[in-house]
């Protein structure tokens, strides 16, 4: 019989960078008592995202980093042709790092829906979930976790 399942995971970050989630995705699919289906992860903030990737080679992580800090630094945007001066972003409320944060996210995920089967999600030898924080300081994030299955 098809059942669903609702949950909120919440992640303590350090700060900008990677934190692997699949443990805590897994324990909660495992909680649910449901065996095969789709999860649908979803991040409830805006300057943070969620990614599968290479858990075997922590340098996969750097440098996925490091091109999404080239890509979107944090002083400000110039011009894509290189021509021309540097903006400051105009929103920083939060801090310097508000603005690129929000941009970072807008690229990447906010969501997955991934396969899971005998309470684990189905992710190859070398993967992971990983939520992906923007900014500079720790936060708790908070993840809305949807199960579809039997």
């Amino acid at each position: 019989m098809l059942r669903q399942w609702l949950s909120e995971v919440s992640v303590p970050t350090t700060g900008e960078g990677f934190t692997d989630i699949t443990g805590s995705l897994n324990a909660e699919i495992t909680a649910s008592g449901l065996r095969l289906g789709s999860a649908t992860i979803a991040s409830l903030h805006t300057s943070c995202s969620l990614t599968v990737n290479e858990n075997a080679d922590p340098r996969v992580l750097v440098d996925l980093a490091a091109y999404l800090r080239a890509l979107v630094p944090q002083e400000g945007v110039c011009p894509v042709s290189g021509l021309g001066e540097r903006r400051r972003w105009v929103h920083d409320d939060e801090g310097p790092d508000d603005m690129p944060a929000h941009i970072r996210t807008a690229l990447t995920c906010t969501s997955l829906s991934l396969p899971f089967r005998s309470g684990r999600l189905l992710l190859g030898t070398w993967q992971a979930v990983y939520l992906w924080e923007h900014r500079a300081l720790p936060h708790h994030r908070r993840l809305s976790l949807h199960l579809l299955g039997e």
